[in-house]
């Protein structure tokens, strides 16, 4: 049956809603192509995540630009050409389980689920961040634990052991717990701060312990600051 005069036709606005949707995310995808992002899973992933939903309320008309974002606590959301740089360097495969340093708004975190992990375990040093990430991920967090905590200490990835590990943040130094709780086989992805700037560096661990490094491009990524915040 018709829309009665003067109703609105609802289908027809959802409709025009998902199609200005889809070339929003269309155009997302192409500009980072554009910037040399050329991972097809890392691309499909960001065009399936939709940034704006991690976004703060006041900065979301600003999610599809290649900028970073300033959050709450002074921290910030990756801009996304860098986010798509350090998951390709990660080479998720589907089933494998992984470690995320630093949950920000759980962008990066759904966007790991979606090239599919088995399971994301998330820690965010802030409790206001992590508990809005919670909000945020919604049904993903059926294959995401994301907990306060330091992810630069020690005793809180002892015994751990992950196919995968980033940390959305630059280091000065690679604290030794973190490159020990990988598997035979696994990769760290972090940012390393030279004094002069960060370069994307990744690890891999082979089956006799021993460990390749490697150095990237340049990326504009803040510091990790360890400690758990004392601020809510």
């Amino acid at each position: 049956m018709p829309p009665e005069a003067g109703e609105p036709d609802e289908r027809a606005e959802r409709l025009s809603a998902g199609l200005a949707e889809a070339t929003g995310n269309a155009a997302f995808v192409l500009a980072l192509r554009e910037r040399g992002v050329r991972d097809t899973a890392v691309l499909r992933a960001m065009e399936q995540v939709p940034r704006e939903r991690f976004a703060p309320p006041a900065l979301r008309p600003h999610a599809r630009r290649d900028i970073a974002l300033p959050l709450a606590c002074g921290q910030t959301m990756t801009a996304p050409s860098i986010v798509a740089q350090m998951l390709g360097a990660l080479d998720l495969v589907p089933g494998q389980r992984v470690l995320e340093v630093g949950t920000g708004t759980g962008y990066v975190t759904a966007l790991l689920v979606r090239l599919g992990a088995a399971h994301v375990r998330s820690l965010e040093r802030y409790e206001g961040l992590a508990r809005a990430a919670r909000a945020h991920l919604g049904r993903d967090l059926s294959d995401v634990t994301v907990e306060t905590n330091d992810g630069l200490a020690p005793e809180v990835v002892r015994g751990g052991s992950y196919d995968r590990i980033l940390v959305n943040g630059s280091l000065a130094a690679l604290p030794p717990h973190l490159p020990a709780a990988l598997k035979s086989g696994g990769r760290l992805v972090a940012g390393y701060w030279t004094g002069r700037g960060s370069r994307l560096v990744t690890l891999t661990r082979d089956s006799a312990a021993a460990y390749a490094r490697t150095e990237g491009a340049a990326l504009r990524l803040g510091p990790m600051t360890p400690g758990r915040a004392l601020a809510p």
